[in-house]
């Protein structure tokens, strides 16, 4: 029950919060800077989900040719940044990084 209970508060402060700032701001389109800012947002977010995990595999930084998760990573980038085709990328970083863990001791 109490698990619920946080969850319900997660919610409602997350739902004011966001409710908020369309309260303020109502039907007025948001100044260009704060739009042009806001694009980044995911990217940013993206990345700081991503990063560690190739980056930090063990807990501590490896930036070794061992690291599979990170060799696996730079195939998916390389992909996507060719091709543009983020299932594509997102299918051969999966491929390269069970490849590479099968392979790598």
């Amino acid at each position: 029950m109490e698990d619920w209970l946080i969850i319900l508060g997660m919610v409602a402060v997350t739902y004011s919060a966001r409710l908020s700032v369309i309260a303020l701001l109502g039907e007025r389109p948001l100044p260009e800077l704060i739009a042009r800012a806001l694009r980044y947002v995911p990217p940013a977010a993206l990345a700081a989900i991503v990063f560690p995990a190739l980056l930090l595999p063990e807990g501590t930084p490896d930036l070794s040719a061992g690291n599979a998760r990170l060799l696996a990573g730079l195939a998916a980038a390389v992909v996507a940044w060719r091709t543009r085709r983020t299932l594509l990328a997102i299918g051969v970083g999966m491929a390269a990084l069970w490849l590479l863990q099968a392979a790598l001791p």
